[in-house]
């Protein structure tokens, strides 16, 4: 019972099996509601022609009756005649009334002489000059119409201006049911035909509703059936052909985050690569420096003391690589968050310069730090300063001799911009799009003679990202490069913890 239910909702989950049910539910409705009104429609013009019909006869009958004095006498063979005439032609009944209310002639010989006391009777002699009323009894299959018989007696009184007028006087009522069983009858012959028709209607539409499902619903399996090939591993090429608009929006989106996946694939795969090479190269280099020390015999010191430098200088190669690596991972695991404290940017970046002055010293360069304000944000100190860092470093390290530095601090009501010029070699316009990416350097040559592992714009970039802020570069050859990072004052970030 429950694996019935379960299959049972799996199945109305499906949109080709709602699109099924609603295009036959709409479908079938659309068929009876004409059904009805193609038949309320014939019976309420049939009633009213078969009422049109009627009255006008039985307005003619009354000026026969009011000619003939059949008020007053009714031997009058040839008025009963068309009493009957009419009651038989339309399979109903005639009773004609005085204006005492009592019945002068009755079709059907069983209420002559009575006296009867109708509503629509009274009304029709109090406002005769209002004219027939016939109302439709739908129940008992009939149609009552109450007409009056009218006098008209021509005014002659002394006033002149009355001379030449009429007054009409209702004498008595025709009070006639008319049967309604033929208009029954064509609506039962319509009714069964129009069920005929209905169903073949109905298997019509039980047969569109089920092309229209499966064929509006083809380009979504058609994309079901590239996922799964993908999934598979059968394929990585995009999805196209002809589509909706919705399906193209949906198409467009699995293509999009396919690129981004083939991206990834390649981004792992090269950094993987670059990983084991940017960590061998170091260890090739102290296997070689070793097996030179070992084959020698009776190494003299000053060599060996400069094999061991070199050795070492590898070796802190290496760790400076394994850090910046550490640090990247780190960077990427969400989970981790940001430990966001209130922080002073301006003594944070002075203490930075400090630490990197020594190393301008030695190649001549002038570092400088202009703030225009004094600037407090909600950040972690930690990952800023590694970003501040990085760009301050890298400024150093691919300058010029006799070179500048130079850092500037500002602020606004809500972020603040830390920028990074230098008068350095500048970095060509084809390397802007890559110099974030992992181990990318622009001139692997001097990046290796300096020391540089590739990885600090990564780190950089990385840090600020996770603040959701923003870094921007401009740079010319041969005229410097000008790093600007901008990080909300207010932290912004979910995966955050206070201190």
């Amino acid at each position: 019972m429950d694996k019935s239910k379960f299959k049972l909702k799996d199945i109305l989950k499906s949109l080709r099996v709602r699109f099924f049910i609603i295009v036959f539910i709409t479908g079938l409705v659309s068929c009876l509601v004409m059904h009805s009104v193609i038949l309320t429609s014939y019976e309420d013009r049939a009633v009213n022609v078969r009422s049109t019909e009627v009255q006008t006869q039985l307005r003619i009958l009354a000026n026969h009756l009011i000619v003939s004095n059949y008020l007053l006498d009714t031997s009058s063979e040839v008025i009963n005649a068309e009493l009957d005439m009419l009651a038989n032609l339309y399979d109903g009944r005639v009773i004609v009334i005085n204006d005492d209310l009592k019945v002068v002639k009755d079709t059907y010989n069983i209420s002559q002489g009575k006296t009867i006391i109708s509503e629509e009777v009274v009304n029709c002699l109090k406002t005769g000059s209002k004219g027939t009323v016939s109302k439709y009894d739908q129940a008992n299959g009939y149609i009552e119409i109450v007409t009056p018989i009218i006098e008209s007696d021509l005014i002659q009184e002394e006033d002149v201006s009355a001379i030449g007028k009429s007054s009409e006087v209702v004498r008595g009522v025709l009070l006639t049911s008319v049967s309604t069983d033929t208009i029954a009858t064509t609506l039962n012959i319509l009714s069964r035909r129009a069920q005929s028709l209905e169903v073949v209607i109905i298997l019509f539409i039980l047969a569109f509703a089920a092309w229209v499902s499966h064929t509006l619903l083809k380009p979504f399996d058609r994309i079901t059936a590239a996922i799964n090939d993908v999934k598979a591993g059968y394929t990585d090429e995009p999805i196209t052909g002809p589509n909706y608009l919705e399906t193209e929006q949906i198409i467009k989106a699995f293509n999009a985050l396919l690129k981004r996946m083939k991206v990834l694939d390649d981004s792992r795969q090269e950094f993987v690569s670059n990983v084991s090479h940017e960590l061998k190269t170091p260890i090739t280099s102290m296997k070689v420096l070793a097996d030179s020390l070992l084959a020698q015999e009776d190494v003299p010191n000053e060599v060996y003391r400069e094999f061991m430098t070199d050795i070492g200088a590898e070796i802190d190669r290496e760790d400076k690589i394994i850090n910046d690596l550490l640090s990247l991972v780190k960077m990427d695991k969400k989970a981790s968050g940001l430990t966001i404290t209130s922080v002073d940017v301006v003594s944070l970046t002075e203490v930075i310069l400090k630490r990197l002055r020594p190393i301008a010293r030695r190649h001549n360069i002038e570092l400088t730090l202009e703030s225009k304000r004094a600037i407090v944000a909600e950040i972690d100190e930690v990952k800023i300063s590694l970003a501040i860092m990085n760009l301050v470093e890298n400024a150093i390290k691919y300058n010029r001799d006799e070179g500048w530095v130079k850092v500037e601090l500002d602020a606004d009501h809500q972020n603040f911009y830390v920028k990074v010029m230098d008068s350095g070699y500048g970095i060509p316009e084809e390397s802007l799009d890559h110099i974030y990416e992992r181990f990318y350097r622009v001139d692997k040559s001097r990046s290796r003679e300096i020391g540089g592992t590739g990885l600090g714009l990564s780190i950089a970039r990385n840090a600020v990202l996770m603040h959701r802020g923003s870094i921007d570069v401009q740079s010319k050859l041969d005229e410097g490069t000008t790093f600007t990072i901008s990080i909300p004052l207010t932290a912004a970030t979910v995966n955050t913890t206070a201190k």
